[in-house]
């Protein structure tokens, strides 16, 4: 067998894996929660989890979030079965960057809790999640914490034997899912090939009858990827590519257009900012049909990757990675018959990283990013709806984003005491190109009164004053961000250690948090943005101390890791603390509730910010076969000068989880408490806590060398329990699933 050589601890954010197609490692292996990169490699200040192997497979849903809740540190936001985002240490998208093997997945999942993340957790042979900021290698976006994808798609290795894959079917009864998932490795000489796929078919899910229905109405997911890609694989390293489609279509729970009609009043002659609900004149609601059509969003993703990984490329240096992409994404908001929003991304990004030998006692990694995406969709809930504009410009408003990012991080040992140093400055600017060709639609009895106005010539003087004017209101928008980040990490001896880190991160606000301007009708909210045009507002808002304009959110984030690997007794606890400046938040202004369901008027404002808690998990070999852990996490949100709690933040949990492994047969279960919520923002209302219990047991016939079947049953929320997710803009609409089992059926070739 071919192996690429490690290409060093500054190459990745965590370790590499087996590619679990290709080897899946012993069950007591699977679940790693330590932030080392291999046996040999030192450790780094902040803590990484890592989920692969037999855990992975026990804890996989159909989306990100459902999958990786559960570990310390790390909630849900939930949004029915399609559009589950992961919440680490109180933040969510777009305060986490989400990876796919060290270059950033593009979506728009962090432009609103309903659009679902781009990827198919049973295709991922490993998910590494990092608490705490990694801001300073991957950008802004990383302020809160980084979760990388590893998958199998590009080849590093050429397999032994020539060819080995694995296949699945699963069946769950809470939602009827049916899934199918199948992938293959092949290669001869230096070349290999790898084709996977996956199809998922799930209905409305089950949820406790306290909630006073059976089923969760609008909750189904339906979901199909595949992915073909080869690489030249050298006994230097490997180079090579993929292309990926996913295909997902999904409900959205809660979701009611009545609310559709909402706008404000005050715009010409403010005395009150107010969210009015009933339509008149020219403000009427662009969705007529009745709330009993059911609202989904029809998402597809393309993208190609090109990966590259080689060590001692060039004289001084002992590894090199290479990351490119190209993401053409897009998703269809519909209601019923009706299509009334698209949302579109399209991103071409690049990554160099080149790790250079020891120099003065130093080794470290100098990278460059550069990234040029043009985002659209924002603020369109009437695309069905035809204009009735004289002129103006044909097309949606689109926002084109270019990128540049420049990194260093390096790192020294003095002893016992590991030392490592990072910076990175990033230069980024958004632009609002003129949205397509000018038109006019005149009629003819009112062309005498233009030609008055500005002669022959009215046509060219019109359309030059509406390119001078939408150049006026949409200057480019630049942020200048740095990060930089200094630790330690003592080695104690007998595998404890303690690591302490400083970070100073800087983040600039993303598309919705500064151009957001109406009704956001997945979150049942009308929403202002930094930047939205209207100047009216201002001077009352700023009499109530909330300020809107062009911010860069700054983070100062202290982290304690204490750890002990090794022996029968390990753990891992981080502690943190967070002071923000100019932290971007939807502050809410006022509820209305005339129409039936609560619509909330959402200003997106700047403010003083802190977070701290704690997180992690101690666990004690019990047998040589069995061990039991305890794990937990806490995180205390507020804003500053007194004004209260943060929104959405999880509350408090404690659990315990027990795990067995007696040759071919391994079982488990998890039970933990989720702790009520009070600690509430204006208008927020108490989530109550619950305790939740999951179990697995799975049995494995091996047939040769890397090559068995095994059967298993994973079940959650076995006591049927009615539970919500505070981090939820809809936690009242869409409950978490209620009682589930599935049966799975795996085999590796």
């Amino acid at each position: 067998m071919k192996r690429l050589p490690i290409l060093g601890a500054c190459l990745a954010l965590a370790p590499s894996l087996p590619l679990a197609a290709e080897r899946d490692p012993e069950p007591d292996s699977t679940v790693v929660v330590t932030a080392r990169r291999d046996d040999a490699a030192p450790l780094t200040v902040t803590p990484v989890q890592t989920l692969s192997g037999q855990e992975l497979v026990r804890r996989r849903m159909g989306t990100l979030g459902e999958t990786l809740a559960g570990l310390p540190g790390v909630h849900l936001d939930n949004f029915g079965a399609g559009a589950a985002r992961p919440v680490i240490r109180g933040q969510t998208l777009p305060r986490i960057e989400v990876l796919s093997d060290g270059a950033t997945l593009f979506d728009v999942s962090s432009v609103s809790p309903d659009h679902g993340i781009a990827t198919d957790p049973l295709l991922l042979d490993a998910i590494e999640v990092q608490r705490g900021p990694a801001a300073v290698r991957y950008g802004g976006n990383a302020t809160g914490g980084a979760i990388n994808l590893i998958d199998s798609k590009v080849p590093k290795l050429v397999p032994e034997g020539g060819i080995t894959g694995a296949t699945e079917v699963r069946y769950g009864t809470g939602d009827n899912e049916k899934t199918v998932v199948g992938r293959v490795t092949g290669g001869s000489g230096n070349f290999a090939v790898h084709a996977e796929g996956a199809k998922r078919n799930s209905g409305e899910y089950e949820v406790p009858s306290a909630f006073g229905a059976d089923r969760l109405r609008d909750s189904f997911a339906d979901s199909e990827s595949y992915s073909v890609g080869g690489s030249w694989i050298t006994k230097k390293g490997y180079i090579g590519a993929a292309y990926t489609r996913v295909r997902n279509e999904y409900g959205l729970p809660g979701h009611s257009h009545a609310n559709g009609v909402c706008h404000l009043h005050g715009y010409f002659n403010p005395v009150r900012v107010d969210l009015h609900c009933v339509g008149h004149g020219s403000y009427q609601n662009p969705l007529d049909n009745p709330d009993s059509d059911t609202a989904w969003i029809d998402l597809r993703s393309d993208r190609v990757d090109v990966r590259a990984d080689y060590v001692d490329p060039l004289p001084g240096f002992s590894g090199l990675k290479f990351r490119a992409s190209h993401t053409d994404y897009q998703h269809d908001e519909i209601d019923g018959p009706i299509l009334y929003s698209r949302y579109t991304n399209k991103v071409k990004d690049g990554r160099l990283e080149l790790t250079h030998k020891p120099l003065f006692g130093f080794t470290g990694t100098l990278g460059l990013q550069y990234t040029d995406g043009t985002f659209g969709g924002l603020n369109l809930i009437d695309l069905h709806v035809p204009s009735t504009n004289f002129y103006g410009f044909e097309g949606q408003t689109r926002y084109v984003t270019e990128n540049s990012g420049l990194f260093l991080s390096e790192r020294r040992a003095f002893g016992a005491v590991d030392v490592e140093l990072a910076v990175r400055k990033d230069w980024r600017t958004v632009s609002v190109p003129i949205p397509g060709e000018f038109f006019i639609r005149v009629p003819e009895e009112y062309i005498p009164s233009y030609e008055q106005m500005d002669g022959p010539n009215w046509r060219q003087v019109l359309e030059a004053s509406m390119r001078e004017g939408h150049v006026s209101r949409n200057p480019d928008r630049k942020h200048r961000p740095l990060s930089a980040s200094i630790g330690a990490t003592w080695n104690l001896g007998g595998g404890y250690s303690a690591a302490l880190a400083l970070a100073r991160t800087e983040r600039a606000p993303n598309m919705r948090e500064l151009f957001a301007f109406g009704n956001n009708l997945a979150t049942n909210s009308y929403e202002l943005g930094l930047l939205a045009d209207w100047e009216f507002i201002d001077p009352i808002l700023e009499e109530a101390g909330i300020f809107r304009g062009d911010v860069l959110e700054k983070s100062d984030t202290l982290n304690i890791t204490l750890r002990k690997a090794g022996g029968p007794f390990e753990f891992e606890v981080g502690l943190f603390h967070q002071d923000v400046d100019e932290y971007v938040y939807a502050h809410a202004l006022e509820t209305e509730t005339r129409n039936g369901l609560a619509h909330h008027f959402l200003i997106y404002t700047a403010g003083k910010a802190r977070f701290k808690g704690i997180d992690g998990q101690a666990s004690y070999r019990l047998t040589p076969a069995s061990r039991m852990t305890v794990f937990g996490d806490y995180v205390h949100a507020e804003l500053g000068d007194e004004k209260g709690y943060l929104p959405r933040i999880p509350p408090a949990r404690l659990g315990a989880r027990y795990q067995g492994d007696w040759g071919p047969l391994s079982a488990g279960f998890e039970v933990y408490r989720q702790f009520t919520q009070d600690r509430l923002a204006p208008l927020e209302t108490r989530t109550d806590g619950y305790n939740m219990l999951n179990a697995t047991l799975a049995y494995r016939f091996p047939h040769g060398p890397g090559r068995w079947t095994e059967l298993y049953l994973s079940g959650t929320n076995l006591t049927d329990e009615l539970a919500y997710s505070h981090a939820s803009f809809v936690k009242a609409q869409s409950p978490l699933r209620g009682r589930n089992i599935v049966f799975g059926l795996r085999n590796q070739f």
